[in-house]
């Protein structure tokens, strides 16, 4: 991997279009009009002489080898690695973000260009990438092209996001991603609009059309008085369950940072939520804290499939076989047989 300047060898910026003095942003549900010279809220698209410009293209702010299960991704190569990529920018402004440092501000950092993160990756023997850390989407370009290299070299790609996208850039790229795991952070529309700065009817939308493409699982930050609700426990739960009941939730326990300062996720609240989640989906996992269950059984005879205590896994509940004939379009792996009984799980190897 080799630094280079700002734009080096970046492709032209799509999803924009002229309007006015400006130009107007079509990626995600903000819409931003850009004056010249001016960003957008995500800070990483430009105006620069009339066109949108990709100043931070590659710019990568951490590369890591992380456990596939703190993305987090329990039904997805369990007890691998992945091979994780994270950027600057975001379009959402949650005064709780636990990652504020890379998504509310950017840096400067040297530039790795697709193919070179390919490579890397290849070279670290993990089985899949992951677009991470900050919202990796406000560079769709950058994550397009890695992805479609990544396909072509046999490696899995994954996204996790906060899934903020216009139905026709989500379109474009889900087909290129294996998993992906999106925050719906709370059920309230208000909350979202007000102290997020997103927009909750394009996140469900993006789940959606992820359920279609990938494996997808769905993660909530329980963060007091934003989306410790029952009743919007129930609701989340209920949309989940609409597209498909054996989409894993995550309950993460929040802690304070950033500029929320309200004390951590009590271990009963979770435990609530939890429960209630369960009456309408089969997966429900709690994160960033200890003593809940954490092992994955088959629901067709209980048997433990994966077994886990924090990142270490044991997987022998599973067994291997060919991906089935008209498997969705994207899925690099197969769905994964109980050992047991030798009926198909929902977990994909």
């Amino acid at each position: 991997m080799q630094g280079r300047g700002p734009e080096a060898g970046a492709p032209a910026a799509s999803y924009w279009e002229p309007e006015g003095s400006g130009i107007r942003c079509l990626l995600c549900p903000h819409r931003c009009l850009l004056p010249e010279g001016g960003t957008g809220i995500c800070r990483v698209r430009h105006n620069r002489g009339g066109k949108m410009e990709l100043p931070h293209w590659g710019a990568i702010s951490a590369l890591a080898l992380d456990p596939i299960e703190k993305k987090p991704l329990n039904h997805f190569k369990p007890g691998t690695k992945v091979f994780s990529a994270g950027f600057y920018g975001c379009n959402f402004r949650c005064p709780f973000c636990q990652n504020w440092e890379i998504s509310q501000q950017i840096e400067e950092a040297d530039i790795v260009a697709p193919a070179d993160l390919v490579r890397a990756a290849l070279k670290s023997g993990a089985p899949s990438i992951a677009f991470t850390y900050s919202e990796p989407t406000v560079h769709f370009e950058y994550i397009l092209e890695a992805a479609k290299l990544a396909r072509k070299a046999g490696i899995a790609t994954v996204l996790v996001t906060n899934g903020c996208l216009n139905e026709e850039p989500a379109r474009e790229l889900l087909p290129w991603m294996d998993a992906v795991n999106v925050d719906l952070k709370t059920w309230s529309e208000e909350s979202y609009r007000a102290q997020l700065g997103g927009d909750r009817a394009a996140v469900l939308r993006f789940i959606e059309a992820a359920a279609g493409t990938s494996e997808v699982e769905v993660t909530t930050l329980i963060v007091p008085g934003i989306s410790d609700s029952g009743g919007d426990m129930d609701s989340i739960a209920a949309f989940i369950a609409g597209v498909d009941r054996r989409i894993p939730l995550h309950l993460s326990a929040y802690f304070p940072n950033y500029r929320y300062e309200e004390p951590p996720t009590e271990p009963e609240l979770l435990a609530g939520l939890m429960q209630r989640a369960q009456k309408k989906l089969d997966y429900v996992y709690v994160g960033n804290v200890g003593g809940f269950p954490e092992n994955t059984v088959c629901r067709y005879c209980g048997a433990i499939l994966v077994r886990r205590h924090g990142y270490r896994v044991d997987s022998s509940g599973l067994r291997a076989r060919e991906p089935a004939a008209g498997a969705r379009t994207g899925r690099a792996g197969s769905r994964a047989l109980c050992a047991r009984c030798g009926r198909e799980t929902d977990i994909e190897l």
